[in-house]
C-alpha cells in the first residue's frame, strides 16, 4: 500500500508541474499576443495614412487617396512597396521580449537609430461587441519605434511611445529582419512608372530624333484600333499594323530605373542643356501629355573592355549601351532609364515600314572560333 502511494503521489506531482509549465507557457503566449496588439494592425483596409520618420531627419506620410497611395502628399507611391509595407504591418509577431539585463543598453542604442512609425485608421467611435460600428474617425492607433537588427541578423528590435520594454518583432517564414522596409526617406516610396496607358486611352504617340529627324513620326488614332502614321515632316509611313499595335500596348508599365538626385546640379543641368537623343511624348484622351527626353550617358569604358584605340577612334564608343539620362516632362525629374525597357519604344519610323527588313550581321570566316570535335 505505501509503494501504491508513493507512486500515486509521484504520478500526482507530476501531473502538477506539467499543469503549472502549461499555465505559465499559455499565459506568457497571451502576454505576447497582447503585447503584439501594440504594433499589429489587423485590419489593413482601414489604414489612411502611414507616417515614418528616422533619426537623419527624413520624414515621409504615405496616404491612402482613393485607390493609389501617395507620398507626401505630392507624388504618386510605388503601389508595390505599400502592399509589402501594410502586408508587414499585418504579419508581423511579437518573438520574445528583451532581457532585462539587455534593455537599458538596447534601448540606448534605439535612442540613437530608430524609425518613428505613426498608424492612421479609419475607426469608430462606438463599437458594440464588434457588431454595432458608428461615427468612424481617423485616429492615430500606432505608434512605435523600429530599432535595428538582432545578433541572429532574423528580429528587430521594437519599442512601443512610452514603453519601457523592448521586443524582438519578426515576420513568420522570413529569415531576415524587416527594419529596412520602414524607410523614411520619400524617395524610396516613389513610384519609377512614367507611362501606364492602355491602347483604348492613347491619342497619340510623337518621337522626335535629334541626330535623324527625319525618322520622327507621329501616330494618331483614327478611329477605334485604326491609325495613321507620319513622319515629322508629313510624309505619311506605309506601316505594319502589327509594329505599331505592339508599340502601342507597350506602354501600359513603363518605368525609370533609379532617381538620380545625388548628382551635382552643375552636372545635371550640363547634360540637360546638351543635345538630346530622343523625346518620346505620348498624348492620351483626355488631353494630358508625357514625354521623356534621352541623353546620352558616359560609362566606364574599362566595364566593357573598350581599348585605348576604340576610345580614341569611336568617340560613341564610350557611351554606356545599356543606360540613359533622362528627363521627365512631370515633376521636372531627372533619371536614369535602362535600354531594356526603352530600346523597343525608340525604334526610328524606318522600322516601322513594311519593306524594312532587319539587318543580318555578317560574320567572316577568319572569325570564327575553331570547336574541337570530342
Amino acid at each position: 500500500m505505501k509503494r501504491k502511494n508513493v507512486i500515486l503521489i509521484v504520478i500526482v506531482a507530476i501531473l502538477v508541474v506539467i499543469a503549472g509549465i502549461l499555465i505559465g507557457n499559455n499565459r506568457y503566449l497571451s502576454s505576447l499576443r497582447g503585447e503584439a496588439a501594440d504594433f499589429t494592425v489587423y485590419d489593413t483596409a482601414s489604414v489612411t495614412k502611414l507616417f515614418f520618420a528616422d533619426k537623419s531627419g527624413n520624414q515621409v506620410v504615405l496616404q491612402r487617396d482613393g485607390m493609389a497611395w501617395t507620398v507626401n502628399n505630392e507624388y504618386r507611391a510605388n503601389q508595390s512597396l505599400v502592399n509589402e509595407m501594410l502586408y508587414t504591418l499585418t504579419r508581423m509577431r511579437i518573438k520574445m521580449p528583451v532581457s532585462m539585463r539587455k534593455t537599458d543598453n538596447t534601448i540606448s542604442q534605439m535612442a540613437t537609430t530608430n524609425t518613428k512609425v505613426e498608424v492612421y485608421q479609419m475607426l469608430p467611435r462606438i463599437n458594440l461587441f464588434n457588431k454595432v460600428k458608428l461615427f468612424y474617425h481617423e485616429k492615430r492607433s500606432k505608434v512605435f519605434y523600429v530599432g535595428g537588427v538582432t545578433q541572429d541578423n532574423i528580429g528587430t528590435y521594437v519599442l512601443k511611445e512610452g514603453g519601457d520594454k523592448v521586443y524582438v518583432a519578426h515576420l513568420p517564414m522570413l529569415n531576415g529582419s524587416i527594419s529596412s522596409r520602414f524607410s523614411a526617406n520619400p524617395t524610396d516610396w516613389r513610384s519609377h512608372i512614367i507611362f501606364n496607358s492602355r491602347l483604348n486611352d492613347i491619342e497619340s504617340v510623337k518621337l522626335e530624333i535629334n541626330d535623324d529627324p527625319n525618322n520622327g513620326f507621329i501616330i494618331k488614332e483614327i478611329e477605334r484600333y485604326q491609325y495613321s502614321m507620319n513622319r515629322l515632316n508629313g510624309e505619311p509611313v506605309d506601316f505594319s499594323d502589327n509594329k505599331v499595335l505592339n508599340l502601342l500596348t507597350s506602354f501600359s508599365d513603363v518605368r525609370f530605373e533609379a532617381f538620380l538626385y545625388d548628382i551635382e546640379p552643375a552636372r545635371r543641368d550640363s547634360i540637360i542643356n546638351s543635345p538630346f537623343q530622343q523625346r518620346l511624348t505620348l498624348t492620351t484622351k483626355d488631353g494630358i501629355s508625357r514625354s521623356v527626353t534621352t541623353f546620352r550617358m558616359r560609362t566606364n569604358a574599362d566595364i566593357y573592355d573598350y581599348s585605348t584605340e576604340d576610345i580614341d577612334n569611336f568617340h560613341d564608343m564610350i557611351n554606356d549601351p545599356d543606360h540613359k539620362y533622362a528627363l521627365l516632362s512631370e515633376g521636372n525629374e531627372f533619371v536614369l532609364i535602362q535600354d531594356f525597357v526603352f530600346g523597343k519604344l525608340l525604334k526610328p519610323a524606318d522600322f516601322y515600314s513594311k519593306d524594312y527588313k532587319d539587318e543580318i550581321p555578317q560574320v567572316y570566316y577568319e572569325e570564327l572560333e575553331t570547336v574541337e570535335s570530342k
